[in-house]
């Protein structure tokens, strides 16, 4: 079984994984004894395909500030049979209800008890993925309190326990360095041949666009800029990026401002899909920002 997302991702990279890996450095794989950081990791569909698809990776380092997020990723990593238990558990109750009304009651009282901040790892991490499978859309949000308010989703019988899937990534997790915190703490953990990845919340296409209420902390133009900056201290160390954000600049409003900001850098485009939206006939195809630092990718040494 491979590998995969064991959470929903607003913004998750499963569906660009070919795009992406057409746009890693031409000679990656021949890179020897690679260090892979990922600053923001979110999902990790990015992460996964890198460690199953790229032997050469020898350290891989993961960061987010979201705490619930990484505590998830060090609960699968190291305890998944006490998680996979806790889940069967918490799945057996919910399956066990027989209206929409107690699924609604039942999901706001753990949403109450993941908001009390205060829980052992298993049973947070329990609760988050309980959540996330059946909350609206599977969305992670939180208010500027840092609470976690997305409403009651209903579903039936969402599959609320993956045992497949946690196992494998347990498995895959064991030689990854799990970080909590600002992402510019990972500078410390790469050497040699290091690649970052950057998948940073996205800058919002238009006032009513935005979704990037992960942390509660906000990640406007300023972090943007931040991001930029210590972008050009990795550049500076001698180490490689690619970056993923919004296409500012393929709107109607023709908005320069990853033109400008990464002006020193080489920026592609990719395609992306765009599910999450309360209105159907604004869901579809857009263009997304892929920045890097390198001149040639595998996609341009094929050509």
């Amino acid at each position: 079984m491979k590998a995969k997302p064991f959470v929903k991702w607003v913004g998750g990279k499963g569906q660009l994984i070919d795009q992406l890996e057409a746009l890693l450095p031409a000679d990656f794989d021949q890179w020897e004894n690679v260090t892979y950081i990922e600053p923001f990791v979110g999902g990790g569909a990015m992460l996964f395909h890198m460690l199953q698809t790229h032997s050469n990776i020898k350290s891989a380092i993961i960061n987010d500030i979201n705490a619930d997020l990484t505590t998830c990723y060090t609960v699968v990593k190291e305890q998944p049979s006490v998680l996979v238990e806790s889940l069967k558990q918490i799945q057996k109750e919910y399956y066990a209800l027989q209206s929409e009304d107690a699924r609604r009651e039942f999901f706001m009282r753990m949403r109450d008890e993941f908001n009390t901040k205060a829980l052992a790892p298993i049973r947070n991490t329990t609760l988050f993925f309980f959540l996330n499978r059946t909350c609206f859309n599977g969305l992670y949000r939180v208010n500027k309190a840092g609470l976690f308010n997305v409403p009651f989703g209903r579903y039936e019988t969402p599959t609320i326990c993956d045992p497949v899937t946690i196992y494998a990534d347990s498995e895959l997790l064991q030689n990854v360095e799990i970080l909590t915190g600002d992402y510019q703490q990972t500078l410390e953990y790469a050497s040699g041949n290091t690649l970052f990845y950057f998948d940073p919340p996205y800058r919002p296409l238009s006032n009513t666009s935005s979704f990037n209420d992960y942390a509660k902390e906000a990640f406007n133009d300023l972090a943007q800029k931040r991001l930029k900056n210590f972008c050009d201290t990795v550049e500076d160390a001698g180490f490689n990026f690619m970056l993923s954000n919004s296409d500012c600049f393929n709107t109607p409003l023709k908005d320069r401002f990853f033109e400008d900001l990464y002006l020193a850098y080489k920026i592609e485009r990719v395609w992306a899909s765009r599910s999450v939206n309360a209105n159907p006939n604004k869901r579809g195809k857009l263009q997304e920002i892929l920045v890097h630092n390198y001149e040639n990718t595998k996609l341009k040494q094929a050509v």
